[in-house]
């Protein structure tokens, strides 16, 4: 399905070295796609971009999704046709050690993006990564639905919320 789609393609990935964003990486690689990654460096201790040797196969840029200035470089720089955001700070106990910081890389970081690839001019398909944690937490025992109400008890699941908002606003007020 997929064995040409991303042959030659440039892509460029936020959140590489994060462990969706190796594996993400190391498939497109396999595609034969031309990849830049934008990240923080890969946390201490094992990784799998360390161990499976990511930045072998791509442009390796550390940078953070929350300095605006270097995110909109990187990508004018990269002019990708194809855009995965998995930055984000990802854990639900962390926000609430660090509520005001998970905000800022889930919700004004992706909002950093959109405003890059608004800017640049970028002609690319963007695909923002989420989570299920988007959705008001009802205790269903059914897998929840696009169309089930947003929520966010805890400031992780209201970062993810927030971001989700913002990017409808965006696709819908400037990438119709």
């Amino acid at each position: 399905m997929f064995d040409h789609a991303f042959s030659g393609k440039r892509v460029f990935v936020t959140g590489h070295t994060g462990f969706k964003g190796s594996w993400l990486c190391l498939w497109l690689e396999q595609l034969g796609a031309h990849l830049t990654g934008f990240a923080l460096p890969p946390p201490p201790g094992p990784s799998l971009f360390d161990q499976a040797g990511i930045a072998r196969g791509l442009r390796h840029i550390e940078g953070d999704v929350r300095d605006a200035a270097a995110l909109e470089a990187a990508l004018a720089e990269a002019e990708p046709q194809f855009v995965f955001h998995l930055a984000a700070q990802p854990l639900v106990l962390d926000s609430y050690a660090a509520p005001a910081e998970t905000f800022a890389i889930n919700l004004t970081g992706s909002i950093n993006l959109m405003e890059a690839i608004r800017r640049t001019g970028a002609r690319a398909a963007v695909v923002m990564v989420t989570t299920d944690k988007v959705y008001l937490n009802r205790e269903w025992a059914h897998a929840y639905r696009e169309d089930d109400p947003l929520g966010g008890h805890d400031p992780y699941s209201a970062s993810k919320a927030a971001m989700e908002i913002a990017v409808s606003s965006w696709r819908n007020s400037f990438f119709p």
